[in-house]
């Protein structure tokens, strides 16, 4: 332990004597090892960022989606049942998050005339399955099926229709036919494109309640018809347990409702080659990066043996084993790379945090990954060993100095 030690304050000397060499030689190292920490840290924002990009358009991992239709004109159950069957199965299951969803058109009384709007009826858990987050205003609560009035989350451009630039006038609509019901917006979404035609979400209760005239197979509404779609339902499972879920829902489901056809799919899809493809580029780019640093460093180290030489034969005439004059000189090398990893760690640590994260992935991450401590020794581990192959040669050249010539030179 006490010659290791040595070894280390003594490589530490020679790199204090040679600081200027060493760190023209050691500014390429840190800065390759920036760019592989950076890139492997870089590459787990960027999958996250396209994790929550496609969660935002099919929903988290794993979302299964249940289609429900008649298949004759004179169906046993309604879409009421079907809700009903719904909620069963995610009780039985123990299923947290859940919601039911349809798309229809509305009738919506604009400032400037009436105008059939899409409107997507949904329960508060879709903000979960899809990470909806409302520019301004907020999303639905529990709360909100009890009120005695609809309310709303609009997209930018129905809540330019209705004449107002944000939420502070406190915005209602018309909607419906013949009995219209008054609705409030509570928050307002960015549009999906330019010139995105106006939207809104509506809570299924409140759908069911107040524009039933809209809805299939509601109260005073027209009958499903076969092959006419239900309301959908969309459930965030376990990935390890969906396709055993996805199963026992539809069969159960399927066996209370005779008379209709019940089917699912899910969004368990591999998106790993690209961000895979982008790591290994990177790395690729800073290892190459890395070598060009070491080699450098070899040629350092060379001229600095060259230099030593007398020293190295005086020490050998003292005692000093060949394996001693060895690790010496090779862990010079390893101590600068090592000194230079960690501050190339620290500079990567340092841009990724400061990262503009909006700009560079285009949106905002909501569940920011942790730095990886992986990165970090992947970068301290590709330091070590150019470090060791730097000194490998240096070192071996210095073993194969003759005591007698080195005296003598």
């Amino acid at each position: 332990m006490t010659g290791v030690v040595g070894a280390l304050v003594e490589a530490w000397d020679e790199l204090r004597i040679h600081k200027l060499r060493v760190l023209l030689a050691l500014v390429g190292v840190a800065c390759a090892v920036t760019a592989i920490t950076g890139v492997t840290a870089a590459v787990a924002m960027m999958k996250q960022a396209f994790d929550e990009q496609s969660e935002r358009m099919n929903g988290r991992s794993v979302t299964v989606t249940f289609d429900a239709w008649p298949m004759s004109e004179n169906p046993e159950g309604t879409v009421e049942t079907l809700d009903a069957q719904y909620a069963t199965a995610l009780e039985r299951y123990g299923i947290e998050y859940a919601s039911r969803s349809q798309y229809v058109e509305v009738e919506a009384r604009f400032p400037d005339g009436t105008q059939r709007v899409q409107v997507q009826a949904v329960d508060p858990e879709l903000a979960v399955l899809r990470r909806l987050v409302p520019q301004s205003g907020r999303w639905f609560t529990d709360a909100d099926a009890e009120a005695y009035a609809p309310t709303l989350v609009v997209n930018e451009s129905f809540l330019r229709a209705l004449g107002h630039s944000d939420l502070s006038g406190r915005p209602t609509v018309e909607l419906g036919g013949a009995t219209p019901v008054t609705a409030t917006v509570v928050g307002v979404t960015a549009d999906d494109w330019p010139d995105m035609p106006p939207t809104a979400y509506v809570l299924y209760d409140q759908y069911a309640r107040w524009l039933s005239g809209s809805r299939p197979g509601a109260e005073g509404g027209p009958s499903l018809m076969s092959g006419q779609a239900a309301p959908q339902l969309l459930v965030w499972v376990p990935r390890t347990e969906h396709r055993a879920l996805q199963e026992q829902i539809r069969r159960d489901v399927r066996a209370s409702m005779p008379g209709w056809d019940v089917q699912s799919y899910d969004n368990d899809f591999d998106q790993g080659g690209i961000d895979a493809a982008a790591k290994w580029v990177g790395i690729g780019v800073g290892g190459f990066a890395l070598l060009l640093g070491g080699l450098g460093l070899v040629n350092i180290a060379l001229v600095t043996v060259r230099y030593r030489i007398r020293e190295i034969g005086i020490r050998r005439s003292f005692g000093a084993t060949s394996g001693r004059v060895f690790f010496g000189v090779m862990l010079e090398s390893v101590v600068a790379t090592v000194v230079a990893g960690l501050v190339g760690v620290v500079l990567a640590v340092a841009i990724i945090k400061n990262l503009p994260v909006e700009r560079v992935f285009g949106g905002q991450i909501q569940d920011m990954p942790p730095f990886p401590f992986s990165a970090a020794l992947v970068g301290m581990a590709a330091a070590t060993a150019v470090g060791a192959l730097a000194g490998l040669i240096p070192a071996t050249f210095a073993v194969r100095v003759k005591v007698i010539d080195a005296i003598r030179y």
